[in-house]
């Protein structure tokens, strides 16, 4: 049992850290184009699937903090929507930032893996497919609804009237090439977590 759970708090560990180095430095973003999709929610992800949803949920408030940090002291122009501790043309963040930040984030780790948990009986890989396209969704729809229920006004202020625009960009073009990588990647981790049991 000791052994078991030094294991996964090893495998923890190293998600976590490559959590870390990812929101730290340019390897969480693939770049192609004028697309910029992040990899942030991949080490939640794994998380999820190998050591369980709890695990997954702690990993991604470990991703939410990584975003608050950067927001409240690497700002860009729309930081106050993660950190109340910004402000951009007037518009100051506030607590529901803090909600944007941790709650999708938390949510992606917890859902991925109870998803990943009801549907792994059924079908192994279409377990790990669902939860690694759910898990992206959950994190963009979170955010992007966070923002449209609690920023809708200061976000048109800063960045102008195109907010609709800009939304349905980012969930029609950015947010499906996350859900891809997100599944492709699970699905590979499925191959791997298959074989080795914690």
């Amino acid at each position: 049992m000791r052994n078991k759970k030094t294991k996964k708090m090893v495998l923890f560990s190293m998600l976590l850290a490559i959590e870390v180095i990812l929101s730290f430095t340019p390897l969480g973003f693939l770049r192609v184009g004028f697309l910029s999709v992040t990899m942030l929610h991949i080490p939640v992800i794994i998380c999820a699937m190998a050591l369980g949803k709890r695990y997954g949920a702690a990993l991604g408030f470990v991703m939410g903090f990584c975003s608050f940090y950067n927001a409240t002291f690497q700002p860009t122009i729309t930081s106050f929507c993660f950190t109340p501790f910004f402000s951009m043309g007037g518009v100051q963040g506030n607590w529901t930032s803090l909600l944007i930040a941790f709650v999708p984030r938390i949510a992606l780790g917890y859902g991925s893996g109870w998803i990943y948990e009801k549907l792994l009986h059924r079908n192994e890989n279409a377990a790990a497919l669902i939860a690694g396209l759910s898990g992206a969704a959950i994190n963009t729809i979170g955010v992007l609804g966070g923002i449209w229920i609690f920023f809708k006004a200061p976000y048109e202020a800063v960045l102008g009237n195109t907010i609709v625009a800009l939304l349905m960009t980012t969930v029609g073009v950015n947010s499906i090439a996350e859900a891809i990588i997100g599944a492709i990647v699970a699905l590979a981790a499925h191959a791997v977590l298959r074989h080795k049991t914690l």
